[in-house]
């Protein structure tokens, strides 16, 4: 077993939410070694917090030091592409925090990009970066794990399990991830997003529904793909009033606020991904599977574990009930062992053996690639109004 040496690159929300995971990582030899955020504070407080040795200040420092074989890149998604390629050429191996990469303007690019660039120009440009990372990946002999959480959510899990044992065929997914929108102060601008609602959160149930379609596959012996996609995209929330709109924090300027896909298989068999902005009353995290031989329901949040009923919020100040939350009053289902129910913990213990063991992680390149390739080809669907193929 190799000693798995972390340079973590980011300390906002995503080093938070993996770090969850990293306390809890077991049977694997883990030195927490650098911490590293162009923010001083932000890395020095993520030192103190998460017990790292350093905090540094430059990705430069993470690339360097020659015992860092794990970076965990935490960064906003426009800073992935090169930070991924610098790592593998490095040597080291890679977790890459959803989404893989995005379109987020290029020279000459009318702002604001998403209502001025085409969607189908972006997604061409989206193959050619995809292609580039991929033969980066495949060249650089390292391991390239795509954290996507919701693929190691228990729930899902045990639906592949399922799928795996029976050898079931998936003939429907659906699944959704909707909330009240983003504290973000960036989540409305495409240039810094890569999209809206989507792309923020309608990554994670589309790749739970790209991944348990692999293991259908592989469960089958088949090759089973994505083939093409349609979708039906709006920005709803600027049609309300200043009074209307008090209870929802989405700020969409040239993005989505509220989208559905629908995307078509190899095998004739189809998955509808539902992500809006629009939701009140906490995070919604399901994935469904209609199976020819079972009906399988995966409810990631609201979960219910717990329950409460508030008739004030004095002394709750700093405590938690769930994502998005609007108010504590009231009944609500808070958030219980949040990093295991939607798959944090399991998802940074693949991803520690994959690199101590030598061995692929569930969540790969592949599927990086096929979430980001689906996405954008339902941006260039929605603004076209027709289908959109791989």
């Amino acid at each position: 077993m190799n000693q798995v040496v972390l340079g973590m690159a980011g300390a906002a929300r995503g080093c938070e939410l993996h770090m969850g995971g990293y306390q809890k990582v077991y049977g694997v030899d883990l030195r927490l070694k650098k911490v590293m955020d162009m923010k001083k504070e932000a890395a020095d407080a993520a030192k103190t917090r998460y017990g790292f040795e350093e905090a540094v200040y430059d990705f430069e420092d993470l690339l360097k030091d020659p015992e860092i074989n794990l970076i965990d890149i935490c960064t906003p998604p426009y800073a992935h592409p090169d930070m991924i390629i610098k790592a593998l050429a490095a040597g080291k191996n890679v977790i890459c925090e959803k989404p893989l990469t995005g379109y987020f303007g290029r020279e000459g690019d009318e702002e604001p990009i998403g209502d001025k660039v085409s969607k189908t120009h972006m997604f061409e440009c989206m193959k050619e970066d995809i292609a580039r990372l991929e033969k980066a990946v495949k060249g650089s002999g390292k391991h390239f794990c795509y954290a996507e959480n919701f693929v190691y959510a228990p729930a899902v899990q045990r639906a592949a399990e399922i799928i795996r044992a029976k050898k079931s065929r998936i003939l429907y997914l659906k699944g959704e991830e909707s909330l009240k929108g983003s504290s973000s102060p960036v989540a409305g601008y495409w240039k810094k997003s890569g999209g809206g609602t989507l792309m923020r959160v309608g990554s994670h149930p589309l790749g739970a529904a790209l991944y348990l379609k692999s293991v259908e596959a592989k469960a089958r012996g088949e090759e089973i793909r994505p083939e093409s996609v349609v979708a039906d995209m709006t920005r709803i929330t600027p049609s309300l009033s200043a009074y209307e709109h008090r209870h929802i924090a989405a700020d969409p300027h040239d993005v989505e606020d509220l989208c559905t896909m629908c995307l078509t298989f190899t095998d004739g068999t189809k998955a509808t991904i539902i992500a809006t902005d629009a939701l009140l009353g906490g995070s919604l995290n399901y994935v469904d599977c209609y199976c020819n031989d079972a009906a399988i329901k995966c409810n990631l949040t609201l979960a219910d574990l717990m329950q409460t009923y508030m008739v004030d919020e004095d002394g709750l100040e700093n405590v938690s009930l769930s994502e998005m939350l609007p108010i504590k009053t009231g009944w609500n289902n808070p958030f219980v062992v949040d990093d295991v129910i939607r798959g944090y913990a399991a998802e940074i213990q693949d991803f520690c053996e994959a690199v101590a063991y030598d061995r692929e992680a569930q969540a790969d390149f592949e599927l990086a690639k096929n979430v980001t390739l689906a996405m954008y080809a339902a941006y260039a669907a929605a603004e076209e109004g027709k289908r959109t193929e791989f």
